[in-house]
């Protein structure tokens, strides 16, 4: 079956479970446009409000009220589930007992009720009836056997299940693991994982059929061997945080916060199931119920969702304000106290180091004989020895949970990256002189010459992994990146001899089986259709390269700006190096690519910059600064070849003025898009209100492309007020809601293609014989516009939504926008809108309370409403 049409072939899909992962993997479908069929059970009896509405168990409405429900909270769910409130619609309630007869429509069933073999044993039987010969069925379990759900079923249900365990929150998450059985055909892991990847946006990787699979395995052993070692080393949790959160490359929330975030409950629900399935006596001991989390939970301090767990919100007197406390671990009772400060030498060294390869090795080395050295070593030591020893067992590869790891858990290193990041000799050199035991393979590799179980080489990695690269037609072996698409796919003509090979797969005995051949370096299989800037740079491709930003050759002739500032700010150096790139690709190349690979795409202008000119009186350098700004933009604007913006996550202030002389714009879905200076006392002004006038202008036009039969007043009200409040789009597709998108722009359904999207449409506009944008005249609302602004602006002020700087912010703001002190409908030039936003700009510099917001922003990283 041919790779990149399989995901279309998922048009409508089914969810069995309206609880919070049901519903959000119900969500995230919808977010993908697929049609859905959200049902969970009738209830047995009504509720107070039915009762006074005279409604029976019998009614509709009444029979499919957990599904409806569940529905309408994903408006109002925190973080929003959906890309777009109005995506709800694509999600039909129902229950099991009805619209049972509906599976049969449908080319995907997801199971996601509650965690108990027997109900879903139960559930899949239903399916088995009722289901269409060639759907895919699948479970959301976190750790339940596949082999035993699928138990009894018809052979056509086994050929065409498997687990696809995802993340929660769905939409947010990027790990989906695949978990097939025995009897799962090719064809299905190929289609579960194409539709997870290039429809959902996920990023699959292959488990073995082990109890609670990868992520969750290895995740759950750090946390438990984080709270020993936090004990055994006498440290508070707010310590044992600073220490394993962003100083080992983990999130901040660390190890605590992160269970109080997941669950106390949960997290013993997958203790219990590892230490219940193993068939090895020493993993069961270290997956032991610890006896802190066995008291909190017997206490009902569950965490977050009950208020205390390892940390507690406490009210201040009278209900006013609150304070955060801690457990305290140094005794047996239940006792939270005051947050304690978590310092010292070592988590000092590891806060200052920049990147994490930097951290974890500050971590270690800053004072290795300390309690928080010792600590740091500890922990790490027993996760990258315990990771070691599970491949083979839970997944086929290092570089399997390595992924797991950093997409499930959001780890930036996972265990086998960190390894290589410590040094792998080194590190082993230790670990032998304090008695551990290192596994065989690990042994193996190092006395074969090797330092590290990743290696680059020509643009490719390499890592340390079992057995002969898989030859065309070749049965059997389960490998990533194949020439048409990347998904899972058992590289066979035909299932022969597949079930002896899957039935390897399994359980804890596949440390015998043939998958540990000798160690070689293997290529990394890259994700399908992504286009990585750090390979290529790797590779040679770099034109141009500046401290901010590099021009880089994509191939096809097409070239990409990079930026790579701190916080991809844009300063100088990124003016200096769009300018430089725009005469390089006009003499050179096809077309322009802005992306990036960043955290963020770009977080707006280097504000540090423009404060230190205005504080220091600097006027004509503040405004030489925005020259620059606004005579980059219009040079990308003008460029002679077609330009594609590709940005992603952040997009704020000046990184949204970098998008929007592009020809087309390709969002990623979590773009989070938004003309945001107002929150720092200031106006966009590097062409950011001038485009908006363009847009305001543009809408008013009549479809034959005139501008003389609407008014531009609606439209520029519209963008007026989000510029004014700040307001940032939660996704890529809000960003149409806020009125910051064209009709040339569109939203992608996966982050991690931008690139390769963004160069295709880049291909795709130099066919269809570009012709570049000449000046633009834009109408302008004039004076009488402005007005109808200021009285909006006016009546919030008299209400108290906003202060008087405010006010001054949003009066300047409606000056330029509405074209300043013109006739309505006048149309002005480009540089007369680009004059009025200098000098409104220059203006706020200027103002005490706007270098204040800006100060306190650069601070704290929060806007400050002065």
């Amino acid at each position: 079956m041919e790779q990149g049409k399989l995901a279309g072939q998922i048009r409508r899909a089914a969810v069995i479970g309206a609880g919070v992962m049901g519903a959000g993997i119900a969500a995230h479908l919808a977010n993908a446009g697929i049609r859905v069929l959200l049902l969970d059970v009738a209830p047995q009896s009504l509720t107070a409000q039915e009762e006074r509405q005279g409604l029976s168990l019998s009614a509709p409405e009444v029979r499919s009220r957990l599904a409806a429900a569940a529905i309408a909270k994903l408006g109002k769910a925190k973080p929003a589930p959906l890309y777009d409130p109005a995506f709800a619609k694509r999600i039909t309630p129902g229950n099991l007992a009805d619209h049972q007869a509906e599976l049969g429509k449908v080319d995907w069933i997801v199971e996601a009720v509650v965690e108990r073999l027997d109900v879903k044993r139960e559930v899949f039987a239903l399916i088995d009836a009722t289901r269409s010969p060639d759907s895919l069925v699948s479970t959301n379990t976190s750790g339940l056997s596949a082999e035993a759900m699928a138990e009894g079923r018809s052979e056509s249900f086994r050929r065409h299940f498997a687990v696809t365990h995802f993340f929660n929150p769905p939409r947010y998450m990027k790990l989906v693991e695949i978990v097939p059985i025995k009897d799962t055909s090719s064809d299905t892991v190929a289609r579960l994982a194409e539709v997870c990847e290039r429809r959902l946006g996920k990023g699959v990787v292959l488990a073995r059929d082990t109890p609670n699979f990868i992520a969750n395995r290895i995740g759950t052993y750090g946390m438990l061997v984080t709270l020993a070692d936090t004990l055994g080393y006498g440290l508070t949790v707010e310590e044992a945080d600073a220490l394993t959160g962003p100083a080992m490359g983990r999130p901040r929330t660390a190890t605590f916060r992160m269970l109080d975030l997941v669950g106390l409950d949960t997290l013993l629900h997958v203790v219990d199931n590892v230490r219940e399935r193993s068939a090895d006596s020493g993993e069961r001991a270290v997956f032991g119920r610890p006896e802190w989390l066995e008291k909190l939970v017997a206490a009902g301090h569950l965490g977050e969702k009950s208020g205390a767990g390892f940390y507690r919100k406490v009210k201040g007197e009278g209900g006013a304000g609150s304070r955060i406390e801690s457990l305290r671990l140094d005794g047996e009772a239940l006792v939270y106290g005051p947050q304690q400060s978590a310092g010292s030498a070592t988590i000092d060294a590891a806060k200052a180091a920049k990147g994490a390869v930097a951290k974890v090795r500050a971590l270690l080395q800053a004072d290795p004989q300390s309690k928080h050295g010792l600590f740091a070593w500890s922990t790490i030591k027993k996760t990258l020895l315990y990771s070691a020893e599970q491949v083979g067992v839970i997944a086929d590869s290092l570089a399997d949970i390595d992924r797991a790891m950093r997409w499930g858990f959001n780890w930036e290193l996972g265990p086998f990256e960190l390894w290589d990041a410590i040094g792998l000799k080194g590190s082993a050199d230790r670990m032998r002189q304090e008695g551990e035991r290192i596994p065989e393979w690990v042994e193996a590799w190092i006395a074969a010459g090797n330092g590290s179980f990743y290696k680059e080489a020509v643009g490719q990695r390499l890592y340390a992994g079992y057995g002969s690269e898989p030859q065309a037609g070749s049965a059997l072996e389960l490998e990533r990146g194949t020439a048409n698409g990347g998904a899972w796919e058992r590289a066979a003509g035909n299932d022969a001899g597949h079930e002896d090979t899957a039935e390897a797969l399994q359980g804890e005995t596949a440390r015998s089986c043939g998958f540990m051949q000798p160690l070689r370096w293997k290529v990394e299989a890259a994700e399908p259709d992504v286009i990585s800037l750090q390979a290529l740079k790797a590779a040679g491709k770099t034109v141009l390269a500046s401290a901010g930003a590099s021009l880089i050759d994509l191939g096809d002739d097409v070239a990409c700006l990079e930026f790579h500032s701190p916080n991809n700010a844009i300063g100088g150096d990124i003016l200096a190096a769009i300018q430089k790139s725009v005469k390089e690709v006009e003499q050179n190349w096809r077309g322009l690519v802005l992306a990036n690979e960043g955290r963020n795409f770009c977080v707006g202008a280097n504000l540090l910059l423009l404060l230190m000119e205005a504080q220091s009186g600097e006027w004509d350098e503040v405004e030489e600064i925005i020259r620059l700004f606004q005579s980059s933009m219009l040079a990308l604007k003008r460029l002679e070849r077609p330009v594609v913006a590709a940005p992603h996550r952040m997009t704020l202030g000046g990184g949204v003025e970098a998008c929007l002389p592009a020809d087309r714009i390709l969002l990623s879905p979590e773009t989070y898009f938004g003309l945001v200076e107002t929150g720092v006392g200031l106006i966009p002004a590097g062409g950011g209100c001038k485009e908006a006038a363009l847009l305001a202008a543009e809408r008013a036009g009549v479809p034959g492309g005139t501008r003389q039969s609407a008014d531009v007043q609606p439209y520029l009200s519209a963008l007026f007020e989000t510029i004014a409040l700040a307001k940032t789009s939660t996704s890529g597709h809000e960003a149409g809601r806020l009125g910051l998108m064209r009709p040339q722009d569109r939203v992608l359904l996966r982050q991690e293609s931008r690139i390769a999207e963004a160069k295709r449409a880049v291909l795709e506009l130099d066919r269809a014989g570009y012709a570049p944008r000449g000046e633009e005249r834009i109408r302008v609302a004039g004076r009488e516009g402005r007005a109808l602004l200021q009285v909006a602006v006016q009546a919030m002020r008299l209400s108290g939504q906003i202060s008087k700087h405010d006010a001054l912010i949003a009066g300047k703001l409606a000056h330029v926008l509405a074209g300043g002190d013109v006739r309505p409908g006048l149309e002005v030039s480009e540089q007369y809108l680009l004059d009025l936003e200098c000098e409104a700009f220059l203006s706020l510099c200027g103002e005490r309370k706007t270098q204040e917001r800006m100060s306190h922003m650069l601070a704290t990283g929060k806007p400050l409403r002065n």
